[in-house]
């Protein structure tokens, strides 16, 4: 059941919804690059393929990932952590499109965190079924810059924690084309995304993709 506090405001003009101090949800803000986004990725993929990782406790992801900009989100029996080199073809992560890094920035800016620049943006690929266990991104080394999150395809349910494991999360819906930033008092919050529920979007058919911004180096 979706939180009636993370509902779209009823009757509202404005894309812009701040749901905590430091989390903001920009109904739409994507919508008008969507076609481009995807065609991006296309071409990101061809170059970084999706797989599904392994985590440090030997465990297939359920998620299929892929990256690009000057560091690369990866995860094997040593950990997480970022790379410079994609580890399954042994050479740098593809360059993150000029047009990704201005959105994310201007994503940023109207949420409240003016200056951010992304290194780094981490793709996850769901389909049916696939979700993302509650978790903190931690593995930046500075905690100052928000994450930004843009979702396309099928909708999503997010969670949205505290600062601890244990603390009772809220929910809210991400549907194509929004853009969920978050950072400052909220940035070390633990969040994640309920198992996908079937559809067809489209454009993207049976999968949500998510594009995760960060400032990782």
């Amino acid at each position: 059941m979706i939180d009636d506090l993370f509902a779209p405001p009823p009757g509202s003009d404005d894309c812009t919804e701040r749901l905590t101090p430091g989390t903001v949800l920009l109904h739409g803000m994507a919508l008008p690059l969507a076609a481009q986004l995807l065609a991006d990725i296309t071409a990101i993929a061809a170059a970084a393929p999706f797989r599904h990782m392994i985590t440090p406790g030997g465990y297939r992801m359920g998620v299929a990932t892929t990256s690009c900009g000057e560091l690369g989100w990866m995860s094997d029996q040593h950990g997480y952590r970022y790379s410079r080199i994609d580890p399954g073809s042994g050479q740098p992560w593809p360059a993150m499109p000029a047009s990704w890094r201005t959105l994310a920035g201007d994503a940023a800016a109207r949420a409240g965190f003016a200056g951010f620049v992304a290194d780094a943006c981490l793709i996850n690929r769901y389909e049916p079924g696939c979700k993302l266990s509650l978790h903190q991104d931690k593995d930046e080394r500075d905690f100052a810059a928000p994450i930004v999150s843009v979702s396309l395809g099928l909708p999503a349910v997010f969670q949205l924690g505290g600062l601890r494991r244990s603390a009772r999360c809220a929910t809210l819906q991400l549907r194509h084309g929004d853009i969920l930033v978050w950072g400052g008092p909220d940035r070390l919050r633990y969040h994640g995304v309920l198992p996908l529920a079937g559809g067809e979007h489209p454009l993207l058919g049976a999968c949500r993709i998510n594009l995760t911004f960060r400032r990782a180096g």
